[in-house]
């Protein structure tokens, strides 16, 4: 009986050793939903539960349905924490003072987009700005993206002069960039414009058909993707939570997490990574 009461007491021990502390509210975090929603909920659940291991408090992922969606479920709190474009970061921390982009992957540094064509257009891959685009159908990601509307915008100004209406015959927004890839690919729009970490997933998962679709240009490089956390977590969780939550994010080295997330891994970030952004969404009039 003395044995089994012992069993009971070490396990109940190394139960409460490694529990969840219930005292504190779930910390909630969420995402641009950039590509296919399937992807996403199988990677950030992943996410949820690593972060729930490192941080000791419950975590939970909300989906969202938009770009926009995402900024605004940060700035009224309703999430604690979020994996931004480059554009929305800067959109959420302007309106949530002391907010900070604490982690990004070690590709996001150094970004880029792809501009990619259906075949049947003629137009093929080219180093200088394919001004053959021209005068096409073109559909960008969502209005919110940095590698989907932004950056790509911002260079197709450079490049003729003029706004998106005036080059192209028709402009669309597919909403992700997923969905970018196969309005380009079934014919529905000539020419478009996506995240060139997406284009890899979506060709190693089989979805791209290169006798449809092909990549003509890759833009300059610019900073993007970041994880950005809310000023007020340590008052809600504790002092140091913010470090803890920055130094697990830096720590992930689970390779099914990376490869989902197409980046080799997390380094530091900082708010003014993304100057250039805010300045290209103010010589732009996208950034209000």
């Amino acid at each position: 009986m003395k044995w089994a009461m012992a069993a009971l007491a070490l396990a109940m021990s190394l139960f409460s050793g490694a529990a969840i502390s219930q005292d504190k509210p779930v910390f909630v975090f969420t995402a641009i939903p950039d590509q296919d929603e399937t992807r996403l909920v199988e990677r950030f659940t992943r996410v949820a539960e690593y972060l729930q291991s490192k941080l000791g408090v419950p975590v939970k992922y909300l989906p969202v349905k938009s770009y926009p969606a995402a900024v605004t479920a940060f700035t009224n709190g309703q999430v604690q924490l979020a994996w931004f474009g480059g554009f929305t970061g800067v959109q959420a921390r302007r309106q949530v003072p002391g907010s900070e982009a604490i982690a990004q992957g070690a590709e996001d540094v150094a970004f880029k987009s792809f501009i990619i064509a259906n075949t049947k257009t003629g137009l093929v891959p080219s180093k200088e700005f394919p001004k053959e685009i021209a005068g096409k159908s073109f559909t960008f990601g969502s209005r919110a993206s940095t590698s989907g509307r932004l950056m790509p915008e911002y260079f197709i100004r450079s490049a003729f002069g003029r706004g998106p209406d005036e080059v192209f015959a028709r402009v669309g927004f597919s909403g992700d960039h997923s969905r970018t890839i196969q309005l380009v690919q079934s014919g529905a729009f000539e020419v478009g414009v996506l995240d060139f970490t997406v284009w890899e997933l979506d060709k190693r998962a089989g979805k791209i058909d290169p006798a449809q679709v092909i990549v003509i240009w890759e833009t300059p490089t610019f900073p993007d993707y970041q994880w950005t956390v809310r000023g007020d977590v340590d008052k809600t969780y504790g002092a140091g939570f913010k470090e803890k939550l920055r130094a697990a994010l830096l720590a992930i080295d689970d390779k099914a997490i990376l490869d989902q997330f197409a980046r080799s891994k997390f380094i530091p970030a900082k708010n003014s990574d993304y100057d250039p952004i805010e300045e290209v969404g103010k010589v732009t009039n996208l950034l209000n």
